[in-house]
């Protein structure tokens, strides 16, 4: 059993008999008077996906849930519901759009190196790849002689995402975006 302090974003946790799967984390360091870290953490039940928040002090032991996860492809959607097809044995694993909203962003058909969380055989998130390419569809002109200075442009990708690019990329380009930090890294190798 790991301490809260050892317990990272997407980890199903059991907590009151209800798996719940770690969204966000908090470290909070109150002053003075010796006290322990706090981490507050943001929740979502697995079953009903009702989302709760919880804090624990760092050293307070914190059950794992029985967790898996599988190599997956984005395969269609089926009305709010995205499929994603095992790359192994080709199951599929349903989840609500309302569930990995902030995930749909980085996700094409093209995207690879997505894996589904399972809990008891059951999907209940969608792990991304440190990195994906997407295509911009809409940025202003690039500038003819621009260097790679700090000046940077808002761009529009295919799948809705703004982020901040060079002056020198253009619409059209394909290019590789940080998925934790939302960032461009860098034009996608042709």
């Amino acid at each position: 059993m790991p301490k809260a302090s050892e317990i990272k974003k997407n980890a199903a946790i059991v907590v009151n008999d209800k798996v719940l799967l770690v969204k966000d984390i908090n470290k909070l360091t109150p002053s003075g008077r010796a006290g322990a870290s706090l981490y507050r953490m943001r929740l979502y039940e697995v079953t009903t996906g009702a989302k709760v928040d919880e804090s624990f002090k760092a050293d307070e032991m914190i059950n794992l849930a029985d967790f898996s996860r599988r190599q997956v492809t984005f395969s269609y959607i089926d009305g709010d519901e995205y499929v994603f097809m095992d790359s192994e044995d080709y199951t599929p694993y349903n989840l609500h759009k309302d569930t990995i909203a902030d995930e749909l962003l980085f996700i094409t058909e093209e995207t690879t190196g997505l894996q589904v969380l399972t809990v008891d055989g059951v999907a209940v998130g969608i792990e991304l790849p440190a990195s994906v390419e997407l295509v911009i569809v809409e940025t202003d002109p690039s500038i003819k002689g621009a260097s790679a200075s700090a000046r940077t442009k808002p761009a529009v990708l295919s799948t809705g995402l703004t982020v901040q690019v060079p002056e020198y990329i253009s619409s059209g380009e394909k290019i590789k975006i940080n998925t934790s930090e939302h960032k461009f890294i860098s034009r996608a190798d042709k």
